[in-house]
């Protein structure tokens, strides 16, 4: 999940593998698969890179928890 804001200042969280499609109308227009919206104060480019760090935050625990110790 990541945090977006509204555009009245309202934080929430979104599924992001809900995401549909992100259309550049002036603000960011987040359209759900199904097909409800969120209008967020974040840009396409912010929404991308907060994806891309959740994701990688997950690989990185999942990684730190199937290692194992071959003494």
């Amino acid at each position: 999940m990541i945090q977006l804001t509204k555009r009245n200042g309202e934080r929430f969280l979104v599924n992001h593998h809900q995401i549909e499609s992100i259309e550049m109308i002036p603000e960011s227009k987040i359209v759900m698969m199904n097909r409800d919206y969120f209008i967020v104060r974040e840009s396409p480019d912010q929404i991308i890179r907060k994806i891309a760090e959740y994701t990688a935050k997950v690989h990185d625990v999942h990684r730190a928890l199937t290692i194992e110790d071959r003494r």
